[in-house]
């Protein structure tokens, strides 16, 4: 009987020394891995703000040139207005 008992303690203590923290380290490390990706829903979003905040900075870039044309100065002014308030944006 002691042979049987020391033919399971021995196995078991190896395993719980080094194959259960290793086991328990890499599972909880992959479901780390998981929950950073994105969903396909979250990636959906993405392309979608990605795809407007294109569309904007042409908008930008278009009002930009009409003022450019219309109000040459304007750049100046406006840098003039941020001194004067501070740079702040609600003031």
């Amino acid at each position: 009987m002691e042979g049987f008992a020391l033919a399971v303690m021995v196995p078991t203590i190896v395993f719980m020394t080094f194959v259960a923290p290793l086991w328990i380290f890499l599972h909880y490390r992959s479901r780390q891995r998981a929950d950073v990706a994105l969903s396909e829903s979250e990636r959906g979003e993405l392309r979608e703000l990605n795809g407007r905040a294109a569309r904007m900075l042409e908008r930008i870039e278009t009002l930009e040139a009409i003022l450019d044309v219309e109000s040459p100065g304007w750049r100046r002014r406006g840098d003039l207005a941020d001194r004067r308030d501070g740079g702040r944006a609600d003031a």
